[in-house]
């Protein structure tokens, strides 16, 4: 007969291992993706992942998707913040700019919908083009206030997580197509 302490050393000593393991793999994976990708930057890949819903019990796959969630809400909310601002105040200038962001953060809304299909498909080809799409469309809008001077962008810290967020993405999409065991054994983290 096993003894109560014994079977509650069984329960808990998984659980104990569960949060470690998961954290490790996170950290593991923002480590591939910085090294891989100079656009990912290992701390803001840590920071999106860890608090997010469901990441501490994924493998990379998962890790992967919930990246291209968390690219969709940031840029379902940035859209909601566009509209938001085109209700102010301002020049016809940053009106004009505002109005492009909002049509390209429309598009990327879409974009990411479309692209987590893909995904769950795996059809990381199209996956990856799509999130790129989203990549490129946080870049345009950026790029649209630096071409006016005296104009300073009220989405810089918005288009960068945009940006960011969507480099894990890819760089996750990337680990799956050559290999998750191959690539993160390379790196000595394999999880």
């Amino acid at each position: 007969m096993i003894s109560p302490s014994c079977t509650l050393s069984l329960f808990i000593f998984p659980l104990l291992f569960l949060p470690i393991h998961a954290q490790t793999l996170i950290h593991g994976t923002c480590k591939v993706c910085s090294q891989q990708d100079p656009i990912v930057n290992y701390q803001f890949c840590t920071t999106s992942l860890e608090p997010a819903s469901g990441s501490h019990h994924a493998d990379v796959r998962g890790l992967g998707r919930i990246s291209i969630q968390l690219t969709h809400q940031n840029v379902s909310d940035t859209r909601g913040h566009i509209k938001t601002l085109l209700k102010k105040k301002y020049s016809s200038s940053i009106k004009m700019r505002l109005n492009d962001c909002f049509e390209l953060y429309s598009d990327a809304v879409t974009d990411t919908k479309h692209a987590m299909r893909s995904y769950k498909s795996k059809h990381y080809d199209e996956a990856n083009m799509l999130i790129s799409s989203v990549m490129d469309a946080a870049t345009t809008c950026e790029n649209g206030f630096k071409e006016k001077r005296n104009i300073v962008s009220p989405l810089t810290k918005r288009n960068n997580a945009t940006f960011e967020l969507s480099g894990i993405g890819l760089s996750i999409i990337h680990i799956l197509r050559v290999g998750t065991n191959q690539t993160l054994q390379g790196a000595n983290i394999s999880g």
